[in-house]
């Protein structure tokens, strides 16, 4: 597992998705699709939730939830917690993810598949965003 338990997994992911939420060019982007996204992981457990459907508090271009919450996502997936380590690091394509049901998804997939060109440049920016925090080998 890379992530030893669900504080690491919110810790890691929960700033990295943070920290995208401020860049002009993704944000402003998946904040104009106004979607809402829910990942749920297993092992270890971790919900995280990308709500671009309104204004978010800390002034980024759509609101980062950790944890359980109330808000009802458009598009829901399920996938173990290395799977999305390995999509961030751009070595998992959704497609062939989806295919495989390694990712379930329900909702309207192809609106979430529109915002794969503009999370793109995510993928690199998570393998610095890793060796910033001492987490260059991806396996550790």
């Amino acid at each position: 597992m890379i992530f030893r338990n669900s504080d690491e997994l919110y810790d890691i992911l929960g700033t990295f998705f943070n920290q995208l939420k401020f860049d002009e060019e993704m944000g402003k982007q998946i904040r104009n699709s106004k979607i809402i996204v829910q990942w749920e992981y297993s092992d270890p457990p971790g919900i995280v939730t990308i709500d671009a459907s309104g204004d978010d508090p800390d002034g980024g271009f759509y609101q980062v939830i950790l944890g359980p919450t109330d808000i009802k996502p458009e598009v829901y997936m399920t996938m173990k917690a290395d799977i999305a380590h390995e999509f961030w690091l751009g070595k998992v394509n959704l497609l062939a993810a989806l295919s495989r049901r390694q990712i379930v998804a329900k909702g309207p997939i192809p609106k979430a598949l529109k915002l794969l060109p503009a999370i793109k440049p995510a993928y690199s920016r998570y393998a610095e965003f890793l060796a910033e925090r001492g987490r260059a080998d991806p396996s550790v």
